[in-house]
């Protein structure tokens, strides 16, 4: 079998062509140049010192991440599209599977690091154990993985590493980082790998591809994703921005209904249309708010009105807006309608087994009347009805 492999999850840029048994070519540059710049000419030059002809490989591996944004994002693309060219498969490798199998044949445990920033890693722990076989002194060599890779702040990686006890290697470009705060806290013995095995190598991530796609584990190029267990500063920042605005609550517009319909799709088993959602808004009986953050909704409450009783059909918040208080904002807005409208009493009804639910309302003051048997569909499920006075609230 022969593989092509790609790494660009760190500084460090590295192709190689990988057989079952032997490493054809390797290049490899740990050097201040952006990847986009030097990955696809790593690959053209290599292939014309080797005389390759691209066709001749059986899949791609690509370190899939985690690691760099950017550098995780070029070697994808670039992984994707020889992939699509070419027809070949792909396989992805764990970035920090692929680090970790540089120290081939290791006993102890071993722990790469790669800088995330914030004094946090990109991390996992390894071991290799030899299994015998029988009747013969051969004995094979089993890559274990102890802990998957994952994100974690270098303390708490080091309290784990003391709860093992065993012995570490470290390796990876988060060693010349944070090599004072392991050398404060870790209780184990521990070294570090030579300059020859301490960052990414892309004849190890093609090796550990071959033994990944002979155990069934490949994709299409169109399937593959990076893993970036993180999300990027930017977009971090950027939650951070929408989690500190202001909610604010206004009527929803017609031009509100497709993105209200979406929320819809993503949030209920029997999600109304866009089309039943215009036809609420036509209503005027109905009270439809939304609930925006940043100018983005993510919220919404549709109520149908009829003498002094408000009826909830629907009220719903994006994942990541829920626990900072959006609903409450909602409710809020209706109780002001409610009010000023003579409304004295809201009704609800709420599915069974929806717990976060019926805490929020139980929270908002709304105590339970009774039981609908089997009133919800997809899945069939009770019905638990609520209702509590309107406060009186004024803008």
């Amino acid at each position: 079998m022969r593989v092509l492999a790609i790494d660009s999850s760190g500084l460090t840029a590295t192709v190689a062509v990988v057989e079952d048994t032997q490493t054809i070519a390797e290049y490899t540059v740990n050097f201040k140049k952006t990847h986009s710049q030097t990955l696809l000419p790593m690959i053209d030059d290599m292939a014309h010192m080797i005389d390759l002809d691209l066709n001749s490989i059986d899949a791609i591996a690509v370190a899939g991440g985690p690691g760099s944004f950017t550098g995780l994002r070029i070697g994808s693309a670039t992984a994707k599209g020889l992939g699509l060219a070419l027809k070949k498969p792909l396989i992805h490798v764990p970035t920090v599977d692929g680090l970790a199998f540089n120290l081939y044949g290791c006993e102890d445990i071993i722990c790469p690091i790669m800088d995330a920033r914030r004094n946090q890693v990109y991390t996992g722990m390894y071991t290799f154990t030899r299994r015998k076989a029988e009747g013969c002194h051969y004995s094979e060599l089993v890559f274990e993985v102890l802990e998957a890779q994952n994100a974690a702040p270098v303390e708490a990686l080091i309290e784990r590493l003391n709860i093992h006890g065993r012995p570490v290697v470290f390796l990876g470009d988060g060693v010349p980082v944070y090599e004072n705060m392991l050398a404060n806290g870790l209780e184990v013995p521990y070294s570090f790998a030579p300059a020859a095995m301490n960052r990414q190598r892309a004849a190890v991530v093609g090796t550990l591809g071959i033994q990944y796609y002979k155990e069934g584990n490949f994709e299409t190029a169109m399937e593959h994703q990076p893993e970036y267990l993180r999300v990027s500063q930017a977009e971090r920042e950027r939650a951070e921005r929408e989690k500190r605005a202001v909610v604010e609550v206004r009527q929803m517009k017609v031009e509100d209904a497709a993105a209200v319909a979406e929320m819809e799709h993503q949030i209920f088993p029997d999600s109304w249309s866009e089309k039943a959602i215009m036809e609420s808004l036509e209503n005027p009986k109905t009270i439809c708010l939304v609930a925006e953050k940043v100018g983005k909704i993510v919220g919404y409450l549709i109520v149908y009105t009829a003498e002094d009783e408000a009826d909830i059909a629907r009220l719903a918040t994006v994942q990541e807006s829920r626990r900072f208080g959006v609903a409450s904002e909602l409710m809020r807005a209706l109780d002001v309608i409610c009010w000023e409208n003579q409304i004295q009493i809201i009704l609800l009804d709420v599915r069974e087994g929806n717990g976060d639910a019926k805490a929020f309302y139980a929270k908002n003051g709304f105590t339970q009347d009774g039981i609908r048997q089997n009133f919800y569909e997809n899945p069939q499920e009770d019905a638990i009805l609520m209702s509590r006075a309107v406060k009186p609230t004024k803008k």
